[in-house]
């Protein structure tokens, strides 16, 4: 009933938005954060919580310790799911306007989507710490699989993953963008997500159009404002629902 009545929704819109967090990368074979097999609950050999691993004071203070993680847990080869190729389908039917993501993995562009505004950075670029210059991006990865400290070859400085860590404000004009495509959608689809990281998660509450679908596999403190909840697996749920739409 939930495929039927979701495939009738994206037939009625013509201006879908996305918002999505960890959730929709599992099925990739991404940790989330704070399911029962995520990062904050199976982490435990670091002797402190991730949130202090992925904090910019943590970066400073113990960068061996954080690119350590960082290389087990965000430099992964994984390719996207049937969630981000059907997210990238739609964006191709003209009906997807944007992919917001709480997600730093690209995967939402490795399927093709080209509107991803990512609230948080993308894990795999980087620019030194202490005079901001850009470097060789494969490079910078190959040196920490090697389990190297990735230094700037201009001046010795720590490169810094293009990610927004705990204790540190969203980039330049990302929340003014994220929040004027919510504003003016007349669906709000949000996936895998428990809307727990602000100030990421308060975005949603500037939707006021038509239909807020949320799928999530655990409860959120938005469902009550939802359309319709789904707690099923976000990939094959969305399979079900192109096919309804008869958009591959």
């Amino acid at each position: 009933m939930s495929v039927k009545r979701f495939a009738e929704m994206i037939k009625e819109c013509e201006n879908i938005v996305f918002f999505g967090g960890a959730g929709v990368s599992t099925e990739s074979g991404v940790k989330d954060y704070r399911s029962q097999d995520g990062l904050y609950n199976t982490v435990k050999d670091y002797g402190v919580s991730p949130e202090v691993i992925l904090s910019h004071s943590f970066f400073f203070q113990k960068p061996d310790v954080f690119y350590d993680f960082y290389r087990k847990y965000f430099i992964c080869d994984v390719l996207p799911n049937k969630a981000h190729k059907a997210l990238a389908e739609l964006e191709k039917a003209g009906k997807l306007k944007a992919v917001i993501t709480q997600n730093i993995d690209g995967l939402h562009q490795a399927a093709g989507s080209k509107n991803v505004i990512e609230l948080h950075g993308t894990a795999k670029e980087f620019y030194c710490s202490s005079c901001n210059r850009q470097s060789d991006n494969e490079k910078i990865i190959k040196e920490i699989k090697n389990g190297k400290i990735p230094e700037c070859p201009y001046c010795s400085g720590i490169m810094k993953p293009k990610v927004v860590l705990y204790e540190e404000p969203l980039y330049d004009g990302v929340a003014e963008k994220a929040v004027s495509y919510i504003e003016n959608a007349d669906m709000l689809i949000v996936g895998g997500t428990s809307l727990a990281v602000y100030p990421a998660a308060s975005f949603v509450r500037y939707f006021g159009g038509k239909y807020v679908v949320m799928i999530n596999k655990s409860e959120t403190g938005y469902d009550g404002n939802a359309d319709l909840v789904v707690r099923e697996n976000i990939g094959e749920f969305f399979e079900k629902v192109m096919k309804e739409c008869g958009i591959k």
